[in-house]
């Protein structure tokens, strides 16, 4: 393939001067980054004016909802996704971790994301960004990138303005345009030279979505292949419950440290979206009784794109319909509970307390059992609960609500993807 279309999943990056809590700012050790929660008390991110629970439920759907499209159309019958798709995508990081940029080194916060691949910053000057930015003059080893680099086919759109490789995406009614770049990027005491990143020049139009990422897909500019020598293709992460006290979970960057007794299950290819992690959903569980699911629903299909991918950037697990109906139907039936109500796009939700079963996702050589925590959302008052679960057009992902509290490994050199339970925080 000559060119390799970026996931264009855009989150914020916010640089600590943003007010940062200075008791979170806690140092990184060896390869080790803390992961907080976007409405940790450890971040820019939470809500100025508290919002709430059912506000706070619905916005979160919305923006779930424009990823879940987002994710199917990069898996639809078109091998390269048009980049206009006319559809507003407005995604607000779920888990940050900290990084280092240039020399002298500007701390900022990224939202980690395995779907997308590329790292995305603001820099100075940026018109229509976010008011805190990468200001690259004051690095000494910052350099843009010119056309001739090879990581300028990599990118989307590439243009040459002077000798400099730019990128220019129109998105809806809005464009966002940069410059290739290099600087030294330092991820807890690891430095990494020369990283290729976007500096974001412009961005235009209303429907902007925030800008910038810290991409840990398979693709050629994600961290993961920047970084091969250091890490080995290899990381876990441990994200924190909402509801845990202190919000702060663990990015485990390279093999050393990994959890040695876990199990595995093998990671698949899907050739059109060779940076998305696919694996092999076999069946779900309900309780102890396996759900009648037609297997087209979970099989996967490396022509059209359908399958299972594990997702740390959508917050609510998403089903394809025909999967979805009768996970739902088998849950409420072990609820035994007549009047289910719905919220937004929860379709069984109950204002009675309940008692739930488990639900296991069974993966080729591998079960995840998920206990009520994984699986409920409970309002503040206590008064309405529902499944944190829905449906989704194409694709099934297995989203990061049902990933909290557990050690999830990616091994790509083994093509493997492992789950153990784990207290996050």
């Amino acid at each position: 393939m000559k060119t390799h279309f970026f996931p264009l999943v855009f989150l914020l990056i916010f640089s600590l001067a943003q007010g940062l809590n200075p008791k979170c700012d806690i140092q990184d050790h060896g390869s080790n980054l803390q992961v907080f929660h976007v409405y940790s008390p450890c971040s820019p991110f939470k809500p100025s004016k508290p919002l709430s629970w059912e506000e706070d439920v619905l916005q979160t759907l919305a923006k779930d909802q424009a990823r879940v499209q987002f994710l199917s159309s990069l898996v639809a019958k078109k091998s390269v996704v048009p980049i206009a798709s006319g559809r507003q995508i407005v995604q607000s990081p779920t888990y940050i971790v900290k990084a280092n940029i240039g020399t002298p080194p500007q701390p900022m916060l990224m939202a980690m994301d395995t779907s997308s691949d590329a790292a995305w910053v603001p820099c100075t000057g940026c018109i229509g960004c976010s008011s805190t930015a990468f200001d690259f003059a004051k690095s000494t080893t910052f350099k843009t990138l010119g056309c001739q680099a090879a990581q300028c086919k990599q990118v989307p759109n590439p243009t040459c303005g002077g000798s400099a490789c730019e990128f220019n995406m129109t998105y809806g009614g809005s464009t966002i345009a940069g410059n290739l770049s290099q600087d030294t990027i330092t991820l807890a005491t690891d430095p990494i030279p020369n990283y290729t990143f976007g500096c974001l020049q412009k961005t235009a139009g209303s429907s902007v979505p925030p800008q910038g990422v810290l991409g840990l897909g398979r693709g050629p500019l994600s961290l993961l292949s920047q970084s091969q020598n250091l890490y080995q293709s290899t990381f876990s992460y441990c994200l924190p419950s909402i509801r845990s006290p202190n919000f702060s979970g663990s990015l485990r960057l390279g093999p050393s440290g990994q959890p040695v007794r876990i199990k595995y299950t093998p990671l698949l290819k899907n050739p059109r979206r060779p940076s998305l992690y696919y694996v092999n959903l076999i069946g779900i569980r309900v309780g102890r009784r396996i759900v009648d699911i037609p297997p087209s629903a979970i099989a996967f299909n490396p022509s059209t794109g359908a399958g299972t991918i594990i997702d740390s950037g959508t917050v609510f697990t998403r089903l394809v319909e025909p999967a979805y109906v009768a996970v739902r139907d088998a849950f409420r039936r072990r609820v035994r509970v007549a009047n289910v109500t719905s919220l937004g796009g929860f379709d069984t939700c109950y204002s009675v307390p309940i008692n739930a079963p488990t639900i296991t996702f069974m993966f080729s050589g591998m079960n995840v059992t998920l206990p009520q925590e994984n699986l409920l959302l409970h309002s503040t008052a206590g008064s309405i609960t529902c499944l944190a679960m829905a449906s989704a057009p194409a694709l099934n992902v297995i989203a990061n609500m049902q990933q909290q509290n557990h050690r999830v490994v990616f091994d790509v050199p083994n093509s493997r993807m492992g789950v153990a339970r784990e207290r996050c925080s």
